[in-house]
């Protein structure tokens, strides 16, 4: 009996080290807390695990923090960590934005933490390394110091609530979310509605690229991109695709709706409370993650 014992002991502790099972103070904390925690990416093949909000990242990679045509802003939350097609696809689309009058690239705001996983605060997404934020300030300095990153912001570009863009709104703006769109890994782009409406009503030409621009709440700020799992990425969940279209009807309901919005609902059920995740209910080789 006793040799029993010693040896679950020991088997325990072997599969606690390979990240296998999880260590009980993990099971019992939420996950943001373990994942948000991290400095480092784990030392793994990259590798996204999960859903976009629900998920980690293994091998994940660190944007420079400042390249040739971009910025990476908000250093102090270490949020510049990404699958490497992710990594590759930012820079690239900055060097097409740079040929752009009045832009030198892009600032970048948040990726994923470094071993990806919900967050402390702020997004529910960018857990897997396959999402990133810009900002829809034009980058025209690309020589900002750490300190002038955390304390400059953005600029909002809409008006009315998001019913229509504000002056701040160039066509430049337009042509930096086409470029961004047309990327072939690119599965969903997501603006406030009114800047969809003004590119479905002054964008002309092949329009196919509009319908994975997709509105939705804020996002006025900055401007979210979202990849799709990489190509063999067996244990990446991808979302269902856009509708077919260009989606721009879809985008003058929402208008609508912001400029008519229907009358409260007393009956209408309360909303419920977001379940805290935990390490359990993540992909299991999060747990492998966390412990490399």
């Amino acid at each position: 009996m006793r040799n029993r014992t010693v040896l679950t002991v020991c088997l325990v502790i072997v599969l606690v080290g390979c990240g296998m099972i999880a260590p009980a103070h993990h099971t019992n904390q939420p996950a943001k807390v373990l994942f948000g925690e991290e400095k480092e990416a784990s030392l793994q093949t990259a590798a996204a695990y999960g859903g976009y909000a629900r998920g980690c990242l293994a091998g994940g990679q660190a944007l420079a923090e400042t390249g040739p045509t971009w910025q990476a802003m908000r250093l102090s939350r270490n949020r510049n960590w990404g699958h490497p097609d992710l990594i590759d696809y930012i820079q690239k689309l900055s060097r097409q934005v740079a040929k752009l009058p009045g832009w030198d690239g892009l600032y970048v705001g948040d990726l994923s933490q470094p071993k990806g996983g919900p967050m402390l605060t702020g997004h529910r997404s960018h857990q897997i390394g396959l999402d990133v934020d810009f900002w829809m300030r034009p980058a025209d300095d690309l020589m900002l110091s750490k300190k002038t990153r955390e304390a400059i912001s953005s600029i909002s570009m809409r008006r009315a609530s998001g019913a229509y863009v504000n002056d701040n709104w160039t066509p430049q703006h337009a042509q930096v979310l086409k470029a961004a769109a047309s990327d072939t890994r690119v599965a969903r782009l997501f603006v406030f509605p009114g800047a969809k409406v003004w590119m479905c009503e002054n964008m002309s030409g092949d329009r196919r690229w509009l319908r994975k621009i997709r509105p939705w709440w804020g996002h006025h700020y900055h401007f979210h991109v979202r990849l799709s799992c990489p190509p063999g990425a067996r244990h990446c969940e991808n979302q269902a695709p856009p509708p077919p279209g260009d989606g721009c009807d879809e985008a003058r309901g929402w208008v609508d709706g912001i400029l008519n919005p229907p009358p409260p609902d007393p009956n209408a059920p309360a909303p419920r409370s977001r379940k805290e995740l935990t390490l359990s209910d993540l992909p299991r080789q999060c747990q492998s993650v966390l412990s490399r």
